[in-house]
């Protein structure tokens, strides 16, 4: 669309005024031809004198693209003619006209001239609900070419990806199937094989999977000269080892009751294989193993007919990663519609998704790295270390962090783990190339962490140590790491109290040793140490001075803990109190003047209103209710209703019943005692009744009087 041409051409113009009463905007239209393509323009217009010459809005529509100029503003925009779905205005309407009726809309809106709603129809050629919303029709067509365009976007893009899809299947070798079982057969199934049984008596059948031959047997002595002369084999037993008689390869005996016609194994493997010149691809593949047993029924019921075993594969996703280029994973799918089975670039959705785990690496892999940018990454060290692990997310870290390759080779794997699962939180300098400045530690401790694998928990004590500016000794460090303490915490103790002595303690209230590998002697000092530490933290915020030793060690951490939790809650409860009556003053400026309203006595009860918004909070507290809460404390202090405490006159302290009544009325809205619940339900409920009564008859008589 040539905006600026567009731009030159005058006005339209409104000719005249329309007289109609409830007409506020006028649309006039045309038809030009700029540049060979033909150009619906509809400049809408504000029925007044003073706005005839320039319009509020001026919309161009072609076949393929639309516009809205807004000469006020000299601006152009892809803003449609209606703002939004349902009733949401024109774009000339102003924010009050926006929820109009669809009758007040169309007697707001009008064209000037019937020509012009002919000029919309023919331009747009859309279908509309009601003809007499003629924005509809410009509406439609401006949908139309918004949805067409974004169609074609989105078909260019889809294009763009299967070309690329297509460019990486090309680029892929062929996956080398047998090996690849062979392989899986004999290193992770071990070449696993079962022999069926099933024991008629002294007289047992065997069938092999390998084989699939069956053979009958004397498993037990015979009595009679002939069985001396018939093939003898060891008792078969559920799980035990035994010897095909037919093959002579070794399987696990298998009751043949047990079977359900076969059973499978699957397990998953990676293999590596160069991509173009300096790329790999990552195929993740999924092998089974299938062993079935084929049974026919015979005279004497089920009969054994033979076995056997099959091996199969089908490759799940490839992930490509090549230098300088995004990782982009393919997925295998399968078309239910056609049948058939095809490579897609994107995953599935929802419980259908194709989750890719950790898994074995095929040895061919390595091999396929060299002369790619991923030689010396180090994968075969790391995988040697974990066995299992995800070599695509292992590449793409190591492209970002090469620093990998020499983490791994010295053997901190469980700091180089951490690194593959993007916790980068562990690195202090990303850019150093010594490990101690990588990780933020003493260049002395690098050895120690290596003995311990990357404990990570010992790096964080490392850590701690470097930037406290301490020195501690080996063995300090191994204690700390085995009670996985963090960074913060051993600063905040060590404030106060010697490491060692710190130490010591622990060991001496959790009642264990460090370093016995005992699993539960370990967890005990665990949950010792952050008792301890948590009875450290409530001292300092409760203003207790840790230098005293008292405070220090204690004789029991248990009882201790308690007490320090408890008295932290009441610090909590003390600032509530003082909060309440810092926000509802007029509880207790007011209670004087409540007093002489509604304090009443006889000779078993007495109820007198609130003292103070502190009061009403402990009375919540003390009968577990919810008349502590900010609401209640609103009311009364704005003088909505009141909060009344009836109690025994023999205990006038002690809460007993909470009550709730209206001010204005003096009307009970609830009652309620302990737990929400209703003591003496009958006779205080009468006994209320007659308090109420006698509030209003007072009332009654302080206006006769007044």
């Amino acid at each position: 669309m040539k905006k600026k041409t567009i731009e030159k051409i005058p006005y339209l113009k409104l000719p005249s005024v329309i007289c109609k009463k409830d007409v506020k905007y006028v649309g006039v239209t045309a038809v030009k031809v700029i540049g060979h393509e033909k150009h619906l323009f509809l400049e809408v217009y504000q029925n007044k004198k003073t706005s005839m010459e320039t319009p509020l809005v001026r919309i161009v529509v072609t076949k393929k693209d639309f516009g809205t100029y807004f000469p006020k503003d000299e601006s152009w925009s892809k803003q449609r003619i209606k703002t939004g779905g349902g009733w949401r205005g024109l774009i000339w309407t102003p924010p009050e006209d926006s929820r109009d009726t669809w009758e007040n809309e169309k007697k707001k809106n009008v064209l000037q001239s019937e020509d012009d709603m002919n000029r919309i129809k023919n331009f747009c050629k859309s279908r509309v609900w009601d003809e007499d919303r003629w924005w509809d029709y410009v509406k439609k067509k401006q949908d139309d070419i918004t949805i067409t365009a974004r169609r074609k976007i989105e078909e260019r893009k889809y294009e763009r990806r299967q070309q690329a899809l297509k460019e990486r299947i090309r680029n892929t070798k062929p996956l080398p199937e047998k090996k690849i079982l062979k392989t899986a057969d004999d290193v992770y199934f071990r070449n696993k094989h079962y022999l069926y049984y099933k024991k008629r008596g002294s007289m047992v059948q065997i069938a092999c999977s390998k084989c699939g031959g069956v053979t009958d047997a004397r498993w037990k002595p015979g009595e009679s000269y002939e069985s001396q002369f018939m093939r003898r084999v060891e008792e078969p037993r559920e799980g035990n080892i035994g010897r095909c008689k037919l093959c002579g390869a070794s399987g696990i005996y298998k009751c043949q009751g047990k079977v359900k016609g076969s059973h499978e194994r699957k397990i998953h493997l990676f293999l590596g294989q160069k991509y173009k010149e300096k790329g790999i691809v990552m195929r993740y593949l999924e092998v089974s193993k299938k062993w079935t047993l084929e049974i026919l029924a015979g005279e004497n019921g089920d009969e054994m007919h033979g076995a056997y075993e099959e091996m199969s594969g089908v490759e799940v996703a490839r992930t490509y990663l090549a230098p300088g280029e995004n990782t982009q994973t393919d997925f295998h799918k399968h078309s239910w519609y056609s049948g058939e089975d095809y490579w897609d670039d994107c995953n599935l959705y929802g419980n259908a998704n194709i989750t890719i785990h950790p898994a074995p690496i095929l040895s061919e892999t390595y091999q396929e790295l060299q002369g790619t940018a991923y030689q010396y990454c180090a994968l075969k060290e790391y995988a040697a270390a974990v066995r299992k692990t995800d070599p695509r997310m292992y590449l793409q870290r190591y492209m970002e962090t090469p620093q990998i390759e020499i983490l791994t080779k010295m053997g901190l794997t469980d700091v180089v783990t951490e690194l593959v699962n993007c916790r980068y939180g562990i690195v202090t300098d990303q850019d150093a190339t010594r490990p101690d400045d990588f990780l933020g530690i003493r260049k002395e401790r690098v050895k120690q962490l290596i003995h311990t694998k990357g404990n990570i928990h010992m790096l964080q004590i490392m850590k701690a140590e470097k930037r406290l500016q301490r020195i501690w000794t080996e063995e300090q460090i191994e204690k700390l790491a085995e009670l996985e303490l963090t960074g913060g915490q051993i600063e905040m103790a060590t404030r106060y109290i010697n490491l060692q002595k710190l130490l010591n303690h622990i060991a001496k209230y959790a009642g264990c040793q460090y370093g016995t590998l005992c699993g539960m002697s370990s967890e005990q000092l665990k949950q010792t140490a952050r008792t301890y530490m948590d009875y450290l933290e409530m001292r300092l915020s409760l203003g207790y001075d840790l230098n005293n030793t008292v405070y220090q060690f204690p004789r029991d951490l248990k009882d201790a803990h308690d007490r320090m939790a408890a008295e932290a809650n009441k610090d909590k409860a003390d600032k509530r109190l003082k909060e309440a009556e810092r926000r509802f003053p007029n509880i207790r400026s007011e209670y004087r003047k409540l007093r002489n309203e509604y304090l009443f006595e006889d000779d078993s009860y007495i109820i007198r209103p609130a003292r103070s918004a502190s009061e009403i909070v402990m009375e919540g507290r003390t009968l577990h209710h919810c008349v502590g809460g900010d609401n209640y404390l609103r009311k009364h202090n704005e003088g909505e209703s009141y909060i009344l405490m009836l109690r025994f006159k023999i205990a006038p302290e002690e809460p007993y019943i909470t009550v709730e009544i209206e001010s204005r009325r003096n009307r009970i809205l609830q009652w309620y005692g302990n737990k929400d619940c209703k003591p003496d339900k009958k006779n205080m409920k009468e006994w209320l009744d007659n308090y109420t009564e006698q509030l209003r008859n007072k009332k009654r008589m302080q206006k006769q009087t007044a």
